[in-house]
């Protein structure tokens, strides 16, 4: 009870306690602004910081709605802007050096202001709101009232400032525009009017820009129609056509970054391509400025964009990306570069001192990447020291046992730096614990060791004295993920509790693991880690507990028995109960006690040095400080925002005085103080502190101590290693280059891997003897199992074993098949899956181009000549299609039939009239002969071909009848049915064709067949011509994959290769069953040659056996075998005959086959030649029709435009209209104020005028001369002086005295009436005058005084409202201009538009050749031509044809006359032609050649018989004949065999004699050369020689008179033989 009351009574007290913001340090992350000559601000986080430059005193100004967004500065008024970036967010007008708030703007924006700009005269303050409004409002920030607002959807603007010389201009730019505002004001009526810059091209030229609205350059077309604008022809008619620009006009434009006012209104821009523009700030003319180069140019640097630009005296300074400031001279429309400053860091922002005294430059410069560590002054916030590590830091810690901090790296690495001396931080030592980076780094609450949490998720325990040099005691492994570590060192223990946080995203849980570090740990630190460094898990009491719910944060309390966790998916803080008793495994936790935080998003929580406070932070931003007991908070605060992701982490120092709060991404750390804070809440945490103190200040001496020694070491290494590095560089010169790079490649080892390989070094030592062992053991079996495999390939197959059972490791081998399996499988599942999106891309393919096609197209090749002959590819027509084109020829037809009840009405009422009854007949007569006439003659009027095809066009209109758009679309629907007849009608020729060559071809392989069988038995080397159908003839080939087209070889899987193999042996068991015993077959094959019957095909193949005997001589022949002999030579001839006749028959039979073959294929290719033809005429046909469509969709696409363009007019007039309903009534609004306010004007003059006259009346009753004196007095105005400005001052300030502002105003206002009370004092009164009069007389004159201080403000006024009310009337002068532009272009394109209508495009079919002219005199210009109907024409031919008839019919009277004459003689000269003829066949009757034969023939009456006898005879003869020359060829193979022989041994003759001249020539040679050694010859030698010779010619010549002989002899037996054809035959037939 004692202890409940006691903490109700601590929460009772803490109710009362709260934090305040002490200071607060922070990096802008926006420009910089002047408050004053002497003061900066800047916006960091939640808090506006002011900084005093000469005092360096800071200022903060909290947001309380969150994280502050711009800010702007007015410096006369000295007041700040700046807004919140919550939903619908508010602007606050704060003043300086007070920090009151002045007022609160509240506008329409939804979500953020992007940029906020004072105007220097005047209360005015613009803003710009991002998505979703784009809007620019003008405020009066005095009233926190909207004076107008502009809306500009989509366009982001980047810079925004005032006309320093005139609030009335305002200058927005961004990245691809810059737009000049003007302020009109009309009392108290503001307006806001934009005008563009127009930018010049990226090179620095000017582009014309044409009119897009009312283009003046379009070029007119008398063919094709009107020439429309491009925003017509794209089909806009909204506001977007009045800016629309195709792709290809669109130019790129400089690109802005920066802009600055000039004292003149002028605008100084930088451009992102380097230019710089100046801007006339009234005509907005730009003016590209020219870079003038004094010197030669700069290297390596230059300055191509300026990011900032500040405005001097004579030019601008500029700064870019380089980290140099220039100064931009600037003369005329020329500027030079001079270098102003050099900066280490690219310049982000340059702004002058109110005064010009001084330049800001802000630079971006990042902390984190060089590793920078400050140290604050925790009273004021000033950084007293810095130290560079260079290197991205991660995480700091302080230690309390000495004054020490540690740093972790991104490389791994641990700093420990000696704060000793604050103002001079040292680094004494450096742990290079592992590769991956430190997130985590946390002293215990006594300073015995170093927690170091790396993302490799190991926990790195260090000794935290620097007595032990920072000794690394070992390493835990908790998971990668680690999200916190919590440690608690009660003073009474000797053990420190650990517990590290981390997530289990697989099971959605937060795993804790809790150890234990005894105090002995450093001394026993061998005995508690392993040779690896890992701490035993049995030595530290590793416990391993896991929550139901994740969480983002634990802590566990100081007597290590409850867990504090702050839950990540719901929000709830949440306290788990520790087990007492130890376990093993995962123990789950489950809450004990849960209370909602009333903070969204993942928070941290952390303990208090004494343990009573549970702080909280989250996204949120809030702060809040927990009883540990209650979990209820006592206090809260905002220190940061959920814009900048909340509060990253949070410090409580041990005293509980300072809270350092550090923003996530605002950059911002915040010290908080205490606010009524004492009571039990102080008493509990300041005794704890006095105590941890005293318990830490003799430990915190004594490594104080070591720290100082450990500095002087390390500065004395520092000057070692200096000192080595030098002698090395002197050494460098002797020592070899292999040593300079061993020495080189040294690279720093992480302590992990160290121990790592220390400990394999020491397991390799400790076992090397057992290695060995193990080596020759494996050695021996292997050579065994090498032996066995020997000896089971020398065993039979039965007894042999197979590869794999000699595998010793089963489970290796095992393991090494399935990973082949398994990549097996991967890469077959690739490749399916590569096979399977191929197939589906042909699959696509296929049925767009194949499967969805009626008509396949294909195509058709000649046997012989190169003619390709394509058809149509059709498509199914769709049923929308169908359907369009039924109800198209449902209305032509029922059209038709009106036109045909017209056509009557009309013949029956004009039938009435009898008299014309016969003249309408023959004129009907004569248009059905012209309808025939035109049927059968080529319509031209039609303008194609598809007559030809005999399809009907009778449902087409006139091409002279197409106005409206219906009937367009129904002629092009019709035109499309022609098309698709046309080619259906194609391809049915094309198949009949098709067909056509598949039957030829069948009968050519029909054919072949023989022709290869007569080859065959002629054994003749012929190839025989085989027409195959080609792939584009046959186009579905290609989707068909055959197996002669697989390169690769094909898998067969095993159980495939077994059914094959099982099919193959039933097949031979089954063909062996069939076909039985085979002594029928062999007994066939060796009696007939396996044949019953021989064919006469066999004829040529038959052999006649030679009888046994004809191996004997013939000398030792019988009679028998004699006559045997001549019986198989007679066989043998008659064979032979045979053989001849039926060789000469298959010879005749295939000539027949193949010039079938050939008439049959040339046929085939004059048709295709044919079909050619018609498939040039149909694509003709084809062309023409599309041509026809093309024309009309033309027309419809044009009639479009001018209905768009027209509709754009008529838009553009409506808001024109609308638009001058809006300037009238300004014009008349403005009137109205003008007039109101021009009736206050003359009101306040004329009482002012009243004021002057009835001023002597008033004073009536004083004496006349006083009167005069307080005239003179009631006329005299004070002097205001001036504020005197320095010389100095004023050669610095470039913009000197601006104008006037309200306060301006109004001050010189009060001096005024100052000055008024110094003449009203009773000094200046006239002597003998009253005091009451004189009082009165100050009163007038006072009032005089307002009186005119009012009428000169109204006649400022009226000035502004004549102004206003000047351009509101231009205004509406130039939009009546414009609205009667709109209406004559539209009285233009209305005429335009009937004369397209009415003036068609028609297409006429001409014969080629039809016209000829000479010299190409032919007149291209038709302007005047007009198009008329054939009907006047042929009116016109028919009255001509009438009187031609006339003419003709006289002229053929005469002309019958001399056809009559020219008979008579033609017959006179026929008669005496066929007397001539009769004559000629009498004589050649009489000269008639009669032969023997023919006589015979007439006096013979069985003259068959006769020549039947006749060829008796003549085959004995024959028969005799052969038997004799048969006898003759015997005689000559004979004699033949005996010249053989004969040969045979004059050939061995001839060799003999051969080898003997062989000889002889040998010694011939070897006398010759003696001969020729000597140098002699004889005379009788050259007589042989020459002896020789003469009987060699003569041979010779002899050889040659034989030749000619036999020649000669040749050619009189044929000259007999042609002379004998020509007697006749006398053979009776």
């Amino acid at each position: 009870m004692a202890q409940g009351r006691e903490r109700d009574d601590v929460h009772n007290v803490a109710l009362g306690a709260s934090l305040s913001v002490r200071w607060v340090q922070g990096f802008p992350k926006q420009n910089v602004h002047f408050v004053n000559d002497s003061t900066i601000c800047y916006p960091s986080g939640n808090f506006v910081i002011f900084i005093n430059i000469e005092t360096k005193k800071r200022t903060v100004l909290q947001c309380m709605n969150g994280i502050v967004g711009v800010v702007a500065t007015n410096i006369p008024y000295e007041v700040v802007a700046f807004s919140d970036r919550r939903l619908r967010p508010l602007i606050y007008i704060y003043n300086f050096p007070g920090l009151t708030r002045r007022t609160k703007l509240k506008g329409n924006v939804l979500l953020d202001y992007t940029l906020l700009s004072f105007s220097y005269c005047g209360t005015y303050l613009a803003s710009y709101s991002s998505l979703p409004e784009f809007e620019l409002a003008l405020w009066n920030w005095e009233s926190g009232v909207i004076l107008c607002r502009k809306s500009q959807p989509g366009i982001d603007v980047s810079q925004m400032t005032f006309n320093p010389m005139n609030w009335h201009q305002l200058c927005l730019s961004s990245p691809s525009a810059v737009t000049v505002w003007t302020i009109e004001r009309s009392n108290q009526e503001h307006y806001l009017k934009a005008k563009s810059v127009k930018l010049p091209l990226e090179d620095g030229s000017f582009f014309n820009e044409t009119d897009v609205i009312f283009p003046q350059s379009l070029p007119k077309d008398p063919v094709y129609g009107p020439v429309l604008p491009v925003s017509a022809i794209a089909g806009l008619v909204g506001e977007e056509a009045e800016t629309f620009r195709p792709k290809d006009d669109l130019y790129s434009l400089l690109h802005p970054t920066m802009h600055c006012w000039t004292p003149t209104s002028d605008l100084y821009i930088g451009c992102e391509e380097g230019h710089l523009l100046m801007v006339n700030g009234e005509t907005l003319k730009v003016t590209v400025l020219n870079k003038i180069e004094d010197g030669p140019p700069r290297v390596e640097r230059n300055l191509i964009s300026p990011v900032t630009m500040a405005y001097q005296k004579g030019g601008v300074l500029a700064s870019g990306i380089d980290g140099f400031v220039y100064s931009l001279l600037i003369k005329d429309t020329n500027y030079k570069v001079e270098d102003f400053l050099e900066v280490e860091r690219p310049v982000e922002h340059l702004m002058f001192s109110p005064s010009y005294r001084m330049l800001l430059i802000q630079t971006d410069k990042t902390l984190t990447q060089s590793g920078e560590v400050c140290v604050w002054g925790i009273e004021d916030g000033a950084c007293v020291s810095r130290i560079y590590l260079n290197i991205q830091a991660t995480v700091l810690a302080c230690s309390p046992s000495s004054l020490s901090a540690a740093v972790g790296t991104e490389d791994g690495r641990v700093h420990f730096l000696d704060v000793r001396d604050v103002e001079s931080p040292h680094e004494v030592h450096k742990a290079f614990l592992s590769e991956s980076p430190v997130q985590h780094l946390l002293y215990d609450q006594r300073g015995m060791y170093i927690l170091v949490g790396t993302s490799g998720g190991h926990i790195f325990v260090i000794n935290a004295k620097p007595s032990s040099l920072f000794e690394i005691l070992g390493f835990i492994e908790m998971g990668k993920g680690i999200l916190q570590i919590s440690t608690v060192s009660p003073l009474e223990t000797d053990i420190v509790e650990v517990m590290v946080l981390s997530p289990l995203p697989e099971t959605r849980r937060s795993r804790l693991g809790i150890f234990s570090l005894p105090k002995i740990l450093p001394e026993v630190s061998a005995s508690f880690a392993d040779e690896r460094g890992r701490l035993r898990d049995e030595f530290i009491h590793k416990f391993v507990y896991e929550t139901e719910h994740t969480l983002s944060s634990a802590v566990l309390n100081l007597h290590s028995n409850r867990i504090y966790g702050f839950c990540n998916q719901v929000p709830y803080i949440c306290s788990y109960l520790l087990p007492e008793k130890e376990h093993s495994g995962v123990h789950i936790l489950k809450p004990y006690q849960k209370i909602q935080s009333k903070q969204y998003g993942p928070g941290m929580l952390s303990l208090s040095p004494h343990g009573l406070w549970l702080i909280t932070i989250a996204k949120c931003g809030i702060l809040c400080i927990r009883d540990i007991h209650t979990l209820e908070t006592f206090t809260r605060c905002r220190s940061h925002s959920h814009q900048g992701h909340g509060i990253q982490s949070v410090r409580i120092s041990m005293d509980g005085q300072s809270i350092l709060v550090n923003g996530r991404d605002d950059n911002t750390l915040v010290n908080l103080r205490w606010r009524r804070f004492g009571g039990i809440l102080a008493n509990d945490i300041l005794e704890y502190s006095q105590q941890l103190t005293t318990y830490l200040k003799t430990i915190m001496d004594e490594e104080n101590d070591y720290l100082s020694i450990a500095r002087r070491e390390s500065l004395d290494l520092e000057s070692e290693s200096e000192h080595a590095v030098t002698e090395n560089m002197q050494l460098s010169t002797d020592s070899s280059q292999e040593e300079l790079v061993k020495v080189g490649n040294i690279e720093e080892i992480p302590w992990i891997q160290q121990k790592s390989q220390e400990a394999i070094k020491n397991e390799v030592k400790l076992f090397s003897n057992k290695r060995k062992e193990i080596k020759r053991g494996i050695k021996a079996l292997a050579k065994t199992v090498l032996d066995m495999m020997e000896e089971n390939e020398a065993v039979d197959d039965i007894a042999k074993l197979e590869q794999q059972e000699f595998g010793l490791d089963l489970e290796e081998l095992e393991r090494l098949r399935n990973e082949n399996e398994q990549e097996v499988e991967k890469i077959r599942k690739d490749v399916e899956m590569q096979n399977l999106a191929k197939r589906y891309l042909a699959e696509i393919i296929k049925e767009e181009c194949w499967n969805s096609m009626a008509v396949k197209g294909r195509a058709l090749k000649c046997f012989h000549i190169p003619y390709v002959v394509e058809n149509f590819p059709m498509k199914e027509r769709t049923d929308e299609e169908m359907k369009e084109l039924k109800r198209v020829l449902q209305q032509k037809k029922i059209e038709t039939e009106c036109l045909k009840l017209r056509k009557e009405i009309v013949e029956v009422q004009s039938a009435i009239t009898l008299v014309k009854k016969h003249h309408e007949e023959e004129d009907e007569e004569e248009e059905e002969d012209s309808t025939v006439k035109d049927n059968s003659l080529p319509n031209y009027m039609l303008g194609s071909l598809s007559t030809d095809f005999r399809v009907h066009t009778s449902l087409l209109s006139s091409q002279l009848e197409l106005h409206s758009r219906e009937e367009k679309i129904n002629q092009i629907i019709l035109l499309k049915d022609i098309i698709y007849k046309v080619k259906t009608a194609f391809n049915s020729e094309f198949d009949a064709a098709y067909k056509q060559k598949e039957i030829e071809i069948a009968r050519v392989k029909e054919k072949n067949v023989r022709i290869k069988e007569i080859i065959l038995d002629l054994q003749l080397e012929e190839s025989v011509w085989q027409p195959e159908f080609e792939d584009c003839e046959k186009p579905e080939r290609t989707l068909v994959v055959e197996s002669s087209e697989i390169s690769a070889q094909r898998h067969i899987k095993p159980w495939q290769k077994a059914k094959t193999d099982l099919l193959v042996t039933r097949e031979m068991e089954r063909l062996l069953l069939t076909r039985g015993p085979d002594s029928r077959r062999r007994a066939l094959m060796d009696m007939m040659g396996g044949v019953l019957e021989v064919k006469k095909e066999d004829i040529l193949r038959m052999v006649i056996p030679q009888p046994p005997f004809m191996v004997k001589p013939d000398a030792l022949w019988s009679e028998e075998e004699r006559k045997l002999y001549k019986e198989y030579e007679k066989k043998v001839k008659e064979l032979n005959e045979e053989r001849d006749k039926y060789r000469k028959s298959l010879e005749t039979e295939m000539k027949k086959l193949q010039n079938s073959i050939q008439e049959g294929t040339q046929n085939f290719d004059e048709h295709l030649k044919r079909l050619f033809e018609r498939r040039v005429k149909a694509e003709m046909v084809v062309n023409q029709e599309e041509l026809k469509i093309n024309n009309l969709i033309f027309s419809l696409l044009l009639d479009e435009e001018i209905s768009s363009r027209e509709t754009f007019l008529n838009n553009y007039l409506a808001r024109k209209q609308e638009e001058r309903n809006q300037t009238t009534e300004a014009i008349r609004k403005s009137r109205e104020d003008l007039d109101m306010y021009k009736e206050h004007y003359d009101n306040l003059l004329a009482e002012d005028k009243v004021l002057d006259r009835s001023f002597k009346k008033e004073f009536s009753e004083i004496p006349s001369h006083q009167v005069d004196i307080l005239y003179k007095l009631f006329k005299r105005r004070p002097r205001i002086h001036k504020h005197k400005i320095h010389a100095e001052t004023t050669s610095l300030v470039p913009f000197g005295e601006r104008p006037g502002s309200g306060k301006l105003n109004k001050d010189a206002f009060d001096q005024l009436m100052k000055a008024m009370d110094d003449l009203d004092s009773t000094n200046n009164m006239p002597e003998g005058l009253d005091t009451s009069v004189w009082e009165h007389f100050c009163m007038t004159r006072r009032a005089k005084v307002e009186n005119e201080q009012k009428v000169k403000q109204k006649a400022a006024g009226l000035i502004e409202m004549v102004a206003f009310l000047r351009r509101r009337t231009e205004d509406d002068e130039k939009v009546q201009h414009e609205i009667e532009k709109v209406f004559h272009e539209l009285i233009l394109l209305q005429e335009e538009k009937v004369k397209f209508q009415l003036n068609l495009t028609i297409q006429i079919l001409l014969k080629q050749g039809q016209v000829e002219l000479e010299n190409f005199q032919l007149m291209l210009d038709y302007s005047d031509a007009i198009l008329i109907n054939k009907i006047i024409i042929e009116d016109l031919n028919s009255v001509i044809r009438t009187q031609g008839k006339k003419k003709v019919a006289s002229m053929m009277e005469s002309k019958e006359v001399h056809k009559g004459i020219f008979q008579i003689e033609w017959e006179h000269k026929k008669m005496e032609m066929e007397m001539e003829d009769l004559n000629q066949k009498a004589w050649d009757i009489q000269m008639l050649f009669f032969s023997r034969d023919r006589q015979k023939y007439l006096n013979e009456p069985n003259y068959e018989t006769l020549i039947a006898i006749q060829i008796g005879i003549m085959e004995q003869t024959i028969a005799v004949l052969d038997k004799t020359h048969k006898k003759n060829v015997e005689n000559c193979k004979k004699l033949l065999k005996k010249l053989r022989r004969y040969s045979n041994q004059k050939d061995i003759a001839n060799y003999t004699l051969s080898c003997n001249l062989r000889e002889e020539l040998v010694a011939v040679s070897e006398r010759k050369d003696i001969c020729n050694a000597m140098g002699s010859k004889l005379t009788c030698e050259k007589i042989a020689k020459e002896r020789y010779e003469n009987m060699m010619r003569q041979q010779k010549l002899t050889k040659i008179s034989k030749q000619q002989a036999d020649q000669i002899s040749i050619l009189q037996a044929e000259v007999e033989r042609l002379r004998m054809k020509t007697f006749p035959a006398l053979v009776q037939m």
